[in-house]
């Protein structure tokens, strides 16, 4: 099939990602991937968006021969994709509700693609020619949009906090049990909007934290508006990359030796220490079940990386993946992603199940891509907002690892500070052409 591929340069890159964000927002299905120019020996794309499926494959139920089998028909092409945190085996199908509304899994095989590096935007497409597409994007005018949108929302909880509360003592009298070591629970908030609209929602959302796996991806009228900081994972060549996050604490922007404090006091954490060994150990027993033996190791232990707003720990884990493993013997092997589960692995998925209220859906599950080349990167679907375009609902999760060392009220404060965010979108009046967004 004949493509259109063209490099332009632009001379206002910020600007320039409102104006694609817009563009795309007119498909049904759309992608935007972006890592807000984070410096790392792992970034692979700083900016990258797809739209318009010339095919597609959607799941309803775990798959591997007809997810292997699309990905070996589409295996020339750049396919972007989604897996819910129930894509798996792990569990049994539930019939709680997925809140967030997108499908189990979705791939698909993009009819444009937008790439931004710096001031330099490739356009590739198989129907309209690059220049066409240059043009529509870069003709944008949002000189005739109201320039404040007052959203009004009112948020629901799906757990009020006793509830939390008693859940999180259930929990830990398993681990004193011994039924695990470290489990990650989440509980759910509900918000009907007004006046609310995706993209500026998520323009918004990553003004306020700008992190290296933000993504805007829209499926029909369900959207996922996220500002993730973690990577789930990465394939360069024949090396996998795994980058947990564990530990979380408050930034103090105002004041530089209490934020100073605030890091030191993480990087000294032995609860966060000890949750983030115990989600290594289990990536790296996850990762050896389809890496060359001896390749697996830790590149990184306990790493303090600084967010907009918070510090966090991350430590990284890399392997040399093994000859002839399928996409989706990597999926069985890791996902759901252990920052996002607990260990051991198959008890506390067994006990989210039956702890928490409604299905994860796509949080806690991942979106990303995969090049023509075989490499790909998928992120955590973390610090999102999940938004319906066709009712005005949003709801979000947010979720702590519970080890022995935790405190039931200290975990809630914990989530609260994780979803301080997009809380701070949700309830408050914003620019619609704002100029910190562009």
């Amino acid at each position: 099939m004949k493509k259109s591929k063209q490099v332009f340069l632009i001379d206002n890159p910020t600007s320039f990602k409102v104006q694609i964000l817009h563009w795309i927002n007119q498909f049904e299905v759309c992608t935007f991937l972006d890592n807000h120019a984070y410096a790392s020996p792992y970034a692979a794309l700083d900016c990258i968006a797809a739209v318009h499926p010339t095919s597609y494959i959607s799941l309803e139920q775990v798959d591997p021969i007809a997810l292997n089998a699309y990905m070996e028909a589409q295996k020339e092409n750049w396919m972007f994709a989604h897996f819910n945190y129930e894509y798996q085996s792990i569990t049994k199908p539930n019939n709680k509700t997925n809140h967030t509304g997108f499908p189990l899994a979705f791939l698909y095989t993009p009819a444009v693609i937008i790439e931004l590096q710096d001031n330099k935007v490739t356009i590739e497409s198989i129907h309209d020619n690059a220049q066409v597409i240059f043009d529509q994007i870069h003709g944008l005018d949002f000189s005739g949009i109201s320039q404040t949108q007052a959203i009004k929302a009112s948020i629901t909880p799906l757990v009020d906090k006793a509830a939390y509360l008693a859940n999180i003592d259930k929990i830990l009298g398993l681990i004193r049990r011994g039924d695990f070591y470290e489990i990650n629970y989440c509980q759910g908030f509900e918000a009907a909007l007004t006046n609310a609209h995706p993209v500026n929602l998520y323009k918004a959302l990553t003004a306020l934290s700008p992190t290296p796996f933000a993504c805007f991806y829209k499926n029909a009228h369900h959207y996922l508006l996220c500002a993730s900081p973690e990577r789930f994972l990465q394939k360069k060549g024949d090396q996998l990359i795994s980058q947990p996050i564990k530990g979380t604490i408050k930034r103090n922007l105002e004041n530089d030796a209490d934020d100073k404090l605030q890091l030191e006091t993480l990087q000294n954490s032995s609860k966060d220490k000890s949750e983030n060994v115990m989600v290594v150990d289990l990536v790296r027993n996850d990762l050896s079940r389809i890496c060359k033996q001896g390749s697996v190791e830790v590149s990184e232990l306990f790493g303090i990386y600084s967010y907009p707003q918070v510090h966090q720990m991350i430590s990284t884990i890399t392997g040399k993946i093994g000859d002839n493993v399928s996409f989706s013997e990597i999926l069985e092997a890791t996902f759901p992603m252990g920052s996002m589960t607990g260990a051991p692995k198959k008890s506390v998925m067994e006990t989210i199940d039956l702890l928490e209220p409604t299905k994860r859906g796509l949080y806690s599950g991942t979106v990303g891509y995969i090049n023509p080349a075989g490499d790909f990167d998928f992120n955590v679907v973390i610090r999102s907002i999940f938004f319906n375009s066709n009712t005005g609902k949003a709801n979000y999760q947010v979720g702590g690892g519970i080890t022995i060392y935790s405190d039931p009220e200290k975990e809630y404060e914990e989530c609260l500070l994780k979803a301080s965010a997009i809380e701070k979108v949700l309830l408050s009046t914003h620019n619609t052409i704002d100029e910190r967004l562009q």
